[in-house]
């Protein structure tokens, strides 16, 4: 069945209307002959069968429009189609009678002054009452007829003369194309609505929308997950009938918002927002949309535990810094700062001065906190391999590529940071496709010919001289330029030498909980030596089971041992610490 359907109520018109649709290459109309309820019989089937507009005229569209669930198109009478209705009765003078359903015979008054004909009109609303209606006219003499079929219909059974108000080629034209401009808008409108379907049942949240008589109009497919009941038991009944306390009938009263409720729906907590439809100053529904947040927790928590299985992720914070020292609190504060921002930061500092811990406090204050944070150190791994780690690679690149290829970090830290330990270690080569990363925030695999976009936050991190090594050619000015745009300097022990206690203390809790070992303080002896500036040296190693003994000691003996253990691995002459 074709999407537009002319039903003609009488042949010749039938025919006339197969002849302009195939003019016209008007290829989704298809014709059927059907009057009256012949008519409204094949308007029926055609529904059926598909057909989404009917176009028809006079009393058999008057049926056909309020049987059916369609479109229906009038094929509405011209004054050209009325005046060739009288065409054969231009001098006749007796009297007419022009009769039919209202849509026929609408327009016929301006005739019997244009043709100075006695014309009587006389409306058909029901064609079982036909005949009773027109024969009072019979009786009083009148001979001719004019109309519809219904017309014709009567004056045959009265054996009277009947003349049919036929539609003409530019009315029949007429009706095909709007019966068209319908059909495209109800395909534009039926896409919006399956898009906006498509979106509503899609998303996370479940939403619910009541009309101003509290009738559910919208009930998507998370709603029905939420709340255990399908769309079709409540589309188009009243909220409260069908939603235990049900706060939407309160929204639709005050007009004021409910924002962040929390409430329990079939064991779980929900978050639900329930906000008034307002048009003109006046409230005409409530949309609520409804977050099922055990679900969420759920699926958090199973997102973090895959995270932490695969080493992505920052576990320390800026309150796990010690300090005691203005300067690292300096520190900390840029640092907070920075974390607000997107831009590479490059963190500066001596070896073991905590620069990995500065670079996941970042991120942990970031707006990517929940997003992955991948770290990779660039000395640690073989110059031949880092390309691979940072950039991934395709299946097939090389001869030990594994089946289906690799991500590398850069696609892993997608959404969050990536930190570059040691960047002054990276091979000049692989610096100039870091670059090109950096710039275009895209992606390419060793091997494939795919651009994959990214978005990350680069932390990178170096104890060495970047500046120094620019002018003598060992790293891209470029790449340094771009890393460089915030710089974070980590003061080094040295030169904060009130953090040594504090430090102290909290190595000392930590391997005297390791050892199940009770210590109480740190001797006067002992903060005498780790406060000098020759032994802080001795902090950067104070993780050694070995020195960990040495500060227990005698004072001599002690003293004696890091004299020894600074002499070994620091080269310093024993006479200048003894």
């Amino acid at each position: 069945m074709k999407d537009i359907v002319f039903i003609a109520p009488f042949k010749n018109l039938a025919d006339l209307a197969k002849q302009i649709i195939k003019t016209n290459g008007y290829d989704n109309v298809e014709v059927v002959v059907g009057n009256l309820a012949e008519g409204v019989t094949a308007a029926k089937e055609v529904v059926k069968s598909g057909a989404s507009v009917i176009v028809s005229r006079g009393g058999t569209y008057t049926m056909i429009k309020n049987i059916v669930d369609i479109p229906v198109v009038e094929l509405r009478m011209s004054s050209f189609d009325i005046l060739r209705g009288f065409k054969n009765l231009l001098d006749y003078k007796g009297k007419i009678c022009v009769t039919g359903y209202k849509n026929i015979i609408h327009g016929c008054e301006i005739i019997k002054e244009l043709l100075n004909l006695d014309i009587v009109n006389v409306e058909i609303k029901n064609q079982k009452n036909a005949e009773k209606i027109l024969k009072p006219y019979f009786d009083s003499g009148i001979r001719v007829f004019v109309g519809d079929t219904v017309c014709i219909s009567v004056a045959s059974k009265l054996n009277c003369k009947g003349y049919i108000i036929e539609s003409g080629k530019e009315s029949v034209i007429d009706a095909i194309r709007e019966s068209r401009r319908i059909l495209k808008g109800m395909r534009v409108e039926k896409e919006k609505t399956e898009r906006f379907k498509t979106i509503m049942d899609f998303v996370h949240d479940g939403i619910m929308s009541i009309d101003d008589e509290r009738r559910i109009t919208i009930f998507n497919s998370m709603a029905e997950n939420i709340f255990s009941i399908s769309k079709e038991e409540v589309l188009g009944k009243k909220v409260n009938d069908v939603i235990d306390n049900t706060k939407l009938n309160e929204v639709l009263k005050s007009g004021n918002a409910q924002l962040g409720q929390i409430q329990s729906v079939k064991g779980a907590k929900i978050a639900t927002n329930r906000v008034p439809v307002i048009v003109d100053n006046k409230i005409h529904g409530v949309v609520a949309t409804f977050q099922d947040i055990t679900k969420l927790q759920e699926l958090e928590q199973d997102i973090r535990v895959k995270l932490q299985k695969k080493g992505f992720t920052a576990k320390y914070n800026f309150k796990d810094i010690i300090y005691k020292s203005d300067k690292m609190r300096d520190c900390i504060k840029k640092a907070k700062i920075y974390s607000k921002y997107s831009s590479p930061i490059l963190i500066l500092g001596k070896s073991g001065t905590g620069k990995e811990l500065f670079a996941q406090s970042i991120h942990n204050s970031s707006d990517r906190s929940s997003a992955p944070f991948v770290a990779i150190n660039c000395a640690a791994i073989p110059k031949d391999l880092v390309e691979s780690e940072l950039f991934g690679y395709a299946e097939g690149a090389f001869t030990s590529a594994v089946k289906g290829g690799k991500a590398g970090v850069f696609e892993l830290a997608h959404r969050g940071t990536i930190f570059l330990d040691e960047i002054g270690e990276m091979p000049i080569g692989v610096q100039t496709r870091l670059l090109r990363v950096i710039q275009e925030k895209q992606v390419m695999r060793i091997g494939d010919d795919k651009l994959i976009p990214i978005d990350v936050r680069i932390i990178a991190a170096t104890n060495k001289d970047l500046n120094k090594m620019v002018n003598e050619g060992k790293f891209r000015e470029d790449l340094y330029y771009r890393i460089n745009i915030l710089t974070l300097l980590v003061p080094s022990l040295n030169d904060r030498n009130e953090d040594i206690i504090q430090l102290s203390r909290f190595f000392i809790d930590k391997y005297a909980m390791r050892y199940n070992k009770k210590i109480q303080r740190i001797s006067v002896e002992a903060k005498d030596y780790l406060e000098n500036h020759y032994l802080n040296a001795i902090l950067l190693h104070i993780e050694t089971q070995n020195l960990f003994c040495c500060l227990y000691l005698r004072k001599n003996n002690w003293h004696n041992n890091c004299c020894n253990y600074i002499c070994k691995h620091y080269t310093i002459k024993e006479e200048y610490l003894c």
